[in-house]
């Protein structure tokens, strides 16, 4: 463990002895061929919670045997049915326990594990809230072409939602239980990526904001490639954001929300 992870361990311990309002959550991580880090992930993040649900998204790797031993809940996908549809069935599953909150967060090294605390944390203190994890403030560490897409998915998702999002596509997430009993996204094959801000603009007409969190922009040496893809993906987000203004006369209210009014005094 690199001392970093080691001091955000430690300060994970801390947090959860001192606050026990803090440890009624499931992590959900979903996985598709992610052989190489998906262990390591899950053994970080069970060190943080006992209920962790990793959903194998019909990996032809060795996802699932990797996990052999550890004390997961492990659901398993005939087929790749893409990251939305994993993304809900882990929901699902962590709402049958009954938890307060459901934190998201990928198998593939990108999100420190020792980072949950600090998004329960700011959580606790807004229960109402989607807390995501933001690593944008740490632009030097992200690769150029993800940053740029992720800046203009930021804008159409911002102005969708009536908030400035600072890193509305980052996976590593809290979400209050309450939420989805509440709505359904639609979370098939083609709603990949486009699941995770959907689901952040139907929260919004629900009156559920958002909350950033600070985290390390984390990218292995020697990690995959992202299953993101710049182009198509930000199409398929665009063209749902596109739909949703359309269908309320562009919500110019949410774009003067978004980005022309005052932020709040400190």
């Amino acid at each position: 463990m690199s001392p970093g992870a080691a001091n955000g361990y430690v300060l994970s311990i801390q947090l959860l002895s001192k606050y026990p309002c803090m440890q009624n959550f499931a992590v959900v991580i979903p996985a598709y061929n992610e052989a190489a880090t998906v262990r390591a992930i899950a053994a970080r993040a069970l060190k943080i919670c006992a209920q962790v649900i990793v959903v194998d998204d019909g990996s032809v790797d060795d996802t699932a045997r990797t996990l052999d031993g550890l004390s997961v809940q492990l659901l398993r996908n005939d087929t790749n049915q893409g990251k939305a549809a994993s993304l809900w069935r882990g929901i699902e599953a962590a709402l049958a326990l009954g938890v307060e909150r459901v934190v998201t967060l990928d198998a593939d090294g990108q999100h420190a594990p020792e980072d949950v605390p600090v998004l329960i944390a700011a959580a606790v203190k807004n229960p109402d809230r989607i807390v995501i994890g933001a690593r944008l403030a740490d632009r030097a560490a992200i690769p150029k072409g993800r940053y740029i897409a992720n800046r203009i998915a930021a804008f159409w998702v911002s102005w969708a939602c009536g908030q400035f999002l600072e890193d509305s596509q980052s996976g590593f997430r809290v979400y209050p239980a309450g939420l989805f009993r509440k709505l359904t996204v639609p979370h098939g094959r083609a709603r990949s990526f486009v699941f995770e801000s959907e689901i952040l603009i139907e929260a919004a007409r629900l009156g559920y904001r958002c909350s950033m969190a600070p985290i390390a922009a984390t990218y292995p040496p020697g990690m995959r490639a992202s299953h993101f893809r710049p182009v198509l993906d930000i199409v398929r987000i665009t063209r749902m954001i596109s739909w949703k203004l359309l269908s309320r006369g562009l919500y110019l209210q949410g774009f003067y929300r978004a980005f022309l009014k005052p932020p709040p005094r400190a």
